[in-house]
Parts: structure tokens; C-alpha cells; sequence
């Protein structure tokens, strides 16, 4: 298979990172999600679920959001590829749109992750005696997916910064 003409290379890398940032949301929702544990106190159990905490449930919409977001680029850029609309044919509204839609996602994403880490680390010696670990740790590893989430939306906002001087 030969190699797509150069103008396709930016949509390729685009259509690339957005499949990347699907991924790692769509795994950050669903590891989320279902995160329940039960803790042992004194005095009983308490099941404890993602959306008992506050930082969680933000974490839930920024990663809701930035999924929305990241599969309407997908058709877009699918939608350039196939008709053969390479970087430089893009209309100026598109290009606009993932300037500002890029920066903005980006940095709901970057405060979901950021809010789930300061979370969890502040919760998690809290409950440490009373097995709520397996909790936290699923609490992490979403937080961690969607902070990549957010490092390859924070590229593709690069290369929309790149794009965009080529047509203003």
C-alpha cells in the first residue's frame, strides 16, 4: 500500500491521536465507572461507588465530554479523509472549531484528572484501614487514562495552533 500524499499526512496524524484519545477515555470511563468496594468499619460494611465522590462524578463528565468531542473529530476527520480533503483544502471553520475545541476540551480533561489525583490522594490514607485501597487504586489508574487522554488532545491542540496561521 503506498503512503498517503503529503497533504494527508496532518489528518492522518489527527485522526491518529484522536483514536489514541478515545481509547484512553473510553477505558478511563469504564474502569470508572464500575468502581465499587466495600469498606469494613467498625461498626459494618459501607459500599463505597464512584459517584459517592464528588471529584469522581466531575471526573465522569469531563471524560463524557471530552469522549463526545473526541468522536465527533473522528467523523470529521474521517469525513475529510475520504472525501480527499487534505490539511491545506480544510474549510476555515473547521480549522477554527479544533483550535478553540481543542484548547477547550483539553483543559476540561487536564482539571478532571487533576481533580480525581487530588482526590484520591487526600481520601485514600483516610480509609487506608479499612480496605478501600482496590478502590483508590481504580480511582488512579481512570485519572491516569484520562490525563493521556488529555496529553494527546494537548497535541492535536499543537497541531490545530500549526494549521490554523496557514489560513488567517
Amino acid at each position: 500500500m503506498a503512503p498517503p500524499p503529503p497533504s494527508m499526512a496532518p489528518r492522518m496524524t489527527a485522526l491518529f491521536l484522536r483514536v489514541l484519545t478515545f481509547a484512553f477515555l473510553m477505558v478511563s470511563l469504564v474502569i470508572l465507572t464500575t468502581n465499587t468496594d466495600t469498606l469494613e468499619t467498625g461498626i459494618g460494611e459501607i459500599k463505597v461507588r464512584f459517584k459517592d465522590m464528588y471529584s469522581y462524578r466531575y471526573m465522569l463528565a469531563a471524560a463524557a465530554f471530552g469522549l463526545a468531542y473526541t468522536i465527533l473529530q473522528i467523523a470529521l476527520t474521517l469525513n475529510h479523509i475520504v472525501k480527499g480533503n487534505g490539511a491545506q483544502t480544510s474549510g476555515d471553520g473547521k480549522l477554527v472549531f479544533d483550535f478553540y475545541g481543542d484548547k477547550v476540551v483539553s483543559y476540561i480533561l487536564a482539571t478532571g484528572a487533576a481533580a480525581a489525583f487530588g482526590a484520591t490522594k487526600d481520601m485514600k490514607p483516610i480509609f487506608a484501614g479499612l480496605g478501600g485501597d482496590k478502590f483508590f487504586n481504580k480511582g488512579y489508574a481512570s485519572a491516569s487514562l484520562l490525563l493521556l487522554g488529555f496529553v494527546c488532545t494537548a497535541i492535536s491542540s499543537v497541531f490545530s495552533s500549526y494549521a490554523l496561521p496557514k489560513k488567517v
